[in-house]
C-alpha cells in the first residue's frame, strides 16, 4: 500500500463525495471560463487539503454535509489564490504545466480567479454555519495579506526570519490551520479540540512550506518549478536567511540584495544557491521542519490510536518526505 493510498483509505467514500460536489461547483455556460477551468483541473494535485479536512472531521466526530461544503470552499479559495499569485509573480508554470496567465492572459487569469473565489463563497454559504464562514473569510484576508507582506519584504534590507515566518503563516500555515479548524467545527468537536486541531494544521502547514522552500534548491525538474524560481522573484527563504545571518561574506550579502532587487543573473543565483547549500542552509531548514513535524505529532499523541490517527501520521511523513 502506497503512502497516499494509506492516507486516503479511511475516507475513500467521503473523498468521492467531495469530488462530486467540487466538480459540480465548477460549471458555467461561458466557453472561455470552462476552458480555463478544465486547464486548471488538469493539475488539481493530490487534494491534500480536502483530505486533511475529512480525516480530522472523522477523528473528532464524523464527516457531515457541512464538512464536504467546507472542504470544497477551502480548496476553491486555495486554487483562486494560486491563479492570482501566478499573475502577481508573472509565473509561466504551475505544477509542471503552463499557468492560466501564460496560456490565456492576465485579464482572463484574474477573472477566473475571481470566479473561483466567488464559488468558494457560495460553497461555504451552503454550510449556514457562521463559525465556519468566519474561518473562510479570515483565511481570505490572511492569504492576501501574506502575499502583500511578501512583496513588501523584497525591499527589506534585513534578512529576517521573523518576517519569513509571518509570510509563511499567512500564505500557507493559515490555510492548513483553517482546514483543520473547519473540520473540527463541522464535526461538532469541543472548543478545546477545535484549538488543538487548529494547532495541528498550523504546524503541518509550516512543515509543508519549508519543504517547498527547500525544493527551490533542487536541480530536479520533476518538482514542477525551475531551480531558484523563488530567487528569480526576489524571495529569500529559510535556508538562505539562516546562512546570511551567519556569514561574514560581504560579497554574498551584496549578492543577496541583488537577488531581492531582481538584479541578479541566473549564473549569480546558482552561485548563491551553491553557497547556501555548502554552508548548511538546507540542513538547518530540514531540522526546523522536523521540529514542527514533532510538534504536530505531540498534538495528536493523546488521542486514541486508530486508523485515522495512523493516516494523519502518514500524512505528516508524506509532507516532509515528498519529492515534489
Amino acid at each position: 500500500m502506497s503512502q497516499l493510498t494509506e492516507i486516503r483509505y479511511p475516507i475513500e467514500q467521503e473523498l468521492a463525495e467531495f469530488q462530486q460536489i467540487f466538480d459540480n461547483s465548477l460549471t458555467s455556460s461561458n466557453p472561455l471560463l470552462m476552458r480555463a477551468i478544465r486547464h486548471i483541473r488538469k493539475s488539481n494535485g493530490k487534494m491534500m487539503r480536502p483530505i486533511l479536512v475529512l480525516l480530522l472531521a472523522k477523528l473528532f466526530g464524523s464527516i457531515k454535509t457541512n464538512t464536504l461544503y467546507s472542504a470544497v470552499s477551502l480548496e476553491l479559495l486555495h486554487t483562486a489564490s494560486l491563479v492570482h499569485d501566478d499573475v502577481v509573480d508573472e509565473s509561466d508554470e504551475r505544477r509542471g504545466q503552463l499557468s492560466v496567465n501564460a496560456l490565456f492572459n492576465n485579464k482572463v487569469s484574474v477573472l477566473v480567479g475571481d470566479f473561483l473565489l466567488a464559488t468558494s463563497l457560495v460553497q461555504v454559504g451552503l454550510t449556514r454555519d457562521c463559525d465556519i464562514i468566519d474561518v473562510v473569510a479570515h483565511l481570505g484576508q490572511n492569504l492576501a495579506d501574506g502575499e502583500i507582506l511578501q512583496l513588501s519584504n523584497v525591499s527589506n534590507k534585513e534578512f529576517s526570519e521573523d518576517v519569513y515566518y509571518s509570510v509563511i503563516y499567512k500564505k500557507t500555515a493559515a490555510l492548513f490551520a483553517a482546514c483543520a479548524k473547519v473540520a473540527a467545527l463541522s464535526a461538532g468537536a469541543s472548543k478545546e479540540s477545535v484549538i488543538e486541531a487548529t494547532k495541528f494544521g498550523e504546524y503541518l502547514g509550516i512543515c509543508f512550506q519549508i519543504k517547498d522552500d527547500i525544493f527551490d534548491y533542487s536541480d530536479s525538474s520533476s518538482i514542477g518549478k525551475p531551480t531558484g524560481n523563488d530567487m528569480l522573484e526576489g524571495k529569500l527563504t529559510l535556508p538562505a536567511l539562516y546562512v546570511l545571518n551567519k556569514t561574514n561574506s560581504e560579497e554574498i550579502k551584496e549578492l543577496a540584495f541583488r537577488i531581492k532587487g531582481g538584479e541578479a543573473s541566473l549564473h549569480e543565483i546558482h552561485k548563491f544557491i551553491g553557497y547556501v547549500i555548502d554552508h548548511g542552509g538546507i540542513e538547518y531548514a530540514e531540522s526546523v521542519m522536523l521540529s514542527y513535524r514533532d510538534k504536530a505529532l505531540e498534538v495528536i499523541a493523546p488521542l486514541p490510536n486508530n486508523e485515522i490517527k495512523d493516516a494523519l501520521k502518514c500524512y505528516l511523513d508524506y509532507i516532509v518526505l515528498r519529492k515534489k
